[in-house]
């Protein structure tokens, strides 16, 4: 969610709360993605037979995670893949289906929505956000870098090809009945997703992309016969795999997808090994976020950081930190399981990679 115009919702964000360490967090949520083991038709029913061997994610929850309510209402999402496309599923359980967005690249979460986040090659740069409302309007966008880094949302950008479909367990707009929910089908091109995928598309059994998914979920009530937005009431956010603030656009946080076969089972998947590393460099790009604001430039080394920086992270040597430019890049190395070692980096507008 959110355009660069509309990214004044997350002002009131807590400065403490986006340069939280992420020591200790839980890996994000993984998803092992069937291929398909026969045709799917884009008509807003998961019927087929590939469908039904594909498994579900687990319920969505608040963005916040635990410390937040658990949603008034179930969603939850299953994905499938093939030689053409990537196809995502979900049901959103919902008394009252309504919708009031007609026109492509509107900002769709003003209803209520389900929304994709993709970033392939894990960078947190180069990413793809998809929204779509119940009367299948489409927000399809492309943003070379978050906001929080002055990355802005090209709304020209399309992902060609896409194929949706909406179904409502109900009646649309009818505030005379209740209904049950609705549900979401959509198939993404691999052509379309390999523009900025640094990464093959398709992908190779065992790769894996960073993906989330949201619901935005507004307070409505019945006013002449139609629905309208509870004042004073701000939008619901649930996700998949949790975000920890109120930002989808952090894509550190975001879940797994890892792609298998057709016999593929959710005990296949494998965490990150690179966990720690992402997690630490991490951590320094947020609370150097914390001490520029404070003394207004860049530290030069670790030791000016907060000193509880590395408490609890998973690591044989502490990261090291240089400036370069008006910026800097942050390094860390770590082993991997075999005995294996890799470096990762990042930089001041928070690129993640590794050598």
């Amino acid at each position: 969610m959110v355009s660069a115009s509309l990214c004044v919702r997350f002002l009131p964000l807590m400065i403490s709360l986006l340069a939280a360490s992420a020591c200790g967090a839980p890996h994000p949520k993984g998803y092992v993605c069937p291929r398909a083991i026969g045709p799917i038709v884009i008509d807003g029913v998961m019927d087929e037979k590939a469908w039904r061997a594909a498994p579900w994610t687990g319920d969505f929850m608040d963005i916040e995670g635990d410390v937040r309510p658990a949603p008034r209402f179930r969603t939850r999402a299953k994905m499938l893949w093939d030689d053409r496309y990537l196809y995502i599923g979900a049901d959103l359980e919902e008394p009252h289906v309504w919708g009031t967005l007609t026109k492509r690249d509107t900002v769709i979460f003003y209803d209520n929505d389900f929304e994709v986040f993709m970033d392939p090659d894990g960078d947190n740069h180069e990413y793809y956000e998809m929204e779509i409302n119940a009367l299948n309007t489409v927000w399809d966008l492309f943003l070379e870098r978050p906001y929080r880094d002055g990355g802005r949302a090209r709304d020209g950008w399309d992902i060609a090809g896409l194929k949706t479909a909406v179904h409502v367990r109900g009646t649309l707009n009818n505030p005379a009945d209740n209904d049950t929910g609705w549900t979401v089908e959509i198939a993404m091109p691999w052509k379309a997703l390999g523009e900025y995928s640094h990464r093959p598309a398709p992908p190779g059994i065992g790769d894996q992309w960073r993906i989330n998914f949201s619901r935005v979920e507004w307070h409505a009530e019945t006013s002449g016969g139609s629905y309208r937005k509870v004042a004073g009431t701000k939008e619901d956010n649930w996700v998949w795999s949790p975000q920890g603030v109120v930002d989808m656009h952090q894509p550190e946080r975001w879940g797994y997808v890892q792609f298998g076969g057709t016999g593929a089972k959710p005990s296949d998947f494998r965490p990150d090994p690179s966990m720690p590393a992402r997690e630490a460099l991490m951590s320094v790009y947020h609370a150097q976020a914390g001490f520029r604001k404070e003394h207004g430039r860049w530290a030069a080394s670790i030791g000016e950081l907060p000193s509880g920086l590395l408490e609890g992270l998973r690591l044989e040597d502490p990261p090291a930190v240089s400036l370069r430019g008006a910026g800097y890049i942050a390094t860390v190395t770590i082993k991997l399981p075999g005995g294996r070692t890799e470096t990762w980096f990042v930089t001041e507008d928070s690129r993640l990679w590794h050598d």
